[in-house]
């Protein structure tokens, strides 16, 4: 298994950035999508990682800077066929090492609150992510189950 820092300009990369969004969108409303498309994850405070297992793009996920001190976890995805075999877990793990190097004092992200994202809420409370309200530049959402992690 291979992270690496990733520009987005390849076509597997890009794939699994679609294949991410056509999930988001075929299981939550529109206006409860918060998943950022290309635009987004090439912001100067998104950095953005793909997994790759030999040759084969396996996922993504990235980080995005809130402020000094709060980081955001967004567009973790592992495509169908890779899913259970610890690819996520290496993900969230090479991001909260980020985090911790940035200096970060919290990490949060947002999640669906219906069935399709128990298995990611579950990877992100086994970490010892725990339930808040919304975090900055979210409002309530009954689609959306916010969960952040203290990092001191």
């Amino acid at each position: 298994m291979d992270i690496r820092e990733d520009d987005l300009t390849g076509d597997a990369v890009r794939g699994v950035i679609r294949a991410h969004l056509d999930q988001m969108f075929s299981q939550t409303p529109a206006e409860s999508v918060y998943a950022l498309d290309l635009s987004g994850l090439t912001a100067p405070e998104v950095t953005f990682w793909s997994v790759w297992d030999g040759d084969e793009i396996v996922g993504c996920g990235a980080l995005k800077e809130l402020d000094p001190r709060h980081g955001e976890i967004k567009s973790m995805h592992t495509l169908a066929r890779f899913r259970g075999k610890g690819y996520g877990r290496a993900m969230l793990s090479h991001i909260l090492a980020e985090a911790r190097r940035l200096g970060y004092r919290r990490l949060s992200l947002e999640t669906g609150a219906t069935a399709p994202f128990r298995a990611a809420q579950m990877l992100y409370r086994a970490a010892g992510f725990t339930e808040t309200g919304p975090i900055p530049g979210y409002g309530p959402d009954p689609h959306s189950c916010f969960l952040t992690l203290g990092l001191d």
